[in-house]
């Protein structure tokens, strides 16, 4: 999972920033990116899709990333400007915004030299490259991918407390059955994406 990182830094790129985001089908809050920075050494056994590990998993290794990680910058934009602009937009949104905050672990802002994107292009002069299944096949996506979920399922447990009727916590937004009959009982939230509701609620 390291050899496009490493063949990078033979090219004479030390800050490699990998970008991926968490929440873009979500019926729900905001859509999140992570951009992160991982050295050359120090690698975290166990980094991969975020998808593909348990919550508890997760949770150790956004640790040992935070810990390891040269730099960490995450963006977020609110259901209000998905709905405005759409969720594609609003994602290379997140994920510019992301990489524009990475900090170090003193808070200096860091410039990455190069981005690895999962599967999109940001508006940024930094050169790029966009990998398809990033999340997958190149070790600093897959350690962003696990940075944004626990991001966002933490901000998902907030939520939860905020509008306890949705069950935030328990379906991460997502379109669950559940999920879909709540917000048929309730109706929408404010933090709700209407767009994403029109089927749900019977709107067109």
């Amino acid at each position: 999972m390291r050899e496009l990182e490493s063949k990078l830094r033979s090219e004479g790129y030390r800050y490699i920033a990998c970008v991926d985001e968490v929440g873009r089908g979500c019926l729900a809050g905001d859509v999140v990116a992570a951009a992160v920075i991982m050295p050359e050494d120090g690698f975290i056994e166990g980094v991969k899709d975020s998808k593909k590990l348990s919550p508890k998993k997760r949770e150790q290794l956004y640790s040992e990333i935070l810990k390891t990680a040269i730099g960490v910058g995450i963006g977020r934009i609110d259901a209000d400007t998905i709905d405005e602009i759409n969720i594609r937009q609003a994602t290379l949104m997140a994920m510019k915004m992301a990489v524009e905050n990475i900090v170090d672990r003193e808070g200096s802002i860091i410039t990455p030299e190069y981005i690895l994107v999962d599967a999109e292009t940001i508006d940024t002069d930094i050169p790029q490259q966009a990998i398809i299944k990033g999340d997958a096949t190149v070790y600093g996506i897959a350690a962003a991918s696990i940075v944004g979920k626990v991001y966002r399922d933490r901000l998902c447990e907030e939520w939860g407390k905020l509008y306890p009727e949705y069950r935030f916590e328990k379906h991460k937004a997502y379109g669950t059955k559940e999920h879909r009959e709540l917000i048929q009982e309730h109706g929408a939230s404010e933090i709700h994406r209407k767009s994403f509701l029109k089927k749900i609620l019977g709107v067109e």
